[in-house]
């Protein structure tokens, strides 16, 4: 995939303009991390592609800076995130990408 058509949402985490993220391995720790941290703050069966798509919808509405990595440590980084993947379950019933 050619990088240049690509956005960066923050460290290691891009989108294309057609919505199809792009994720380094070097932040799959991370995500799994903040998956389990998301599950015990919402009660909610949330996985990697749950975060994902909260990050996603956090980028767009101006949430995150493209600059600042990720950590499962960050209380508003997880709060911003935890409102993002309720709206996922309740509007979306939790389906996240085509392939759901």
């Amino acid at each position: 995939m050619n990088r240049t058509n690509q956005h960066q949402l923050v460290p290691g985490i891009s989108v294309t303009a057609s919505g199809q993220a792009s994720v380094d391995p070097s932040v799959a720790d991370v995500l799994f991390d903040l998956a389990l941290e998301l599950e015990e703050r919402t009660n909610l069966p949330v996985d990697v592609e749950h975060v994902l798509a909260a990050i996603v919808l956090a980028a767009r509405n101006g949430q995150l800076d493209r600059n600042t990595p990720l950590s499962s440590d960050d209380p508003a980084l997880v709060d911003t995130l935890a409102a993002h993947v309720k709206t996922i379950f309740a509007d979306y019933g939790g389906n996240v990408g085509t392939d759901d």
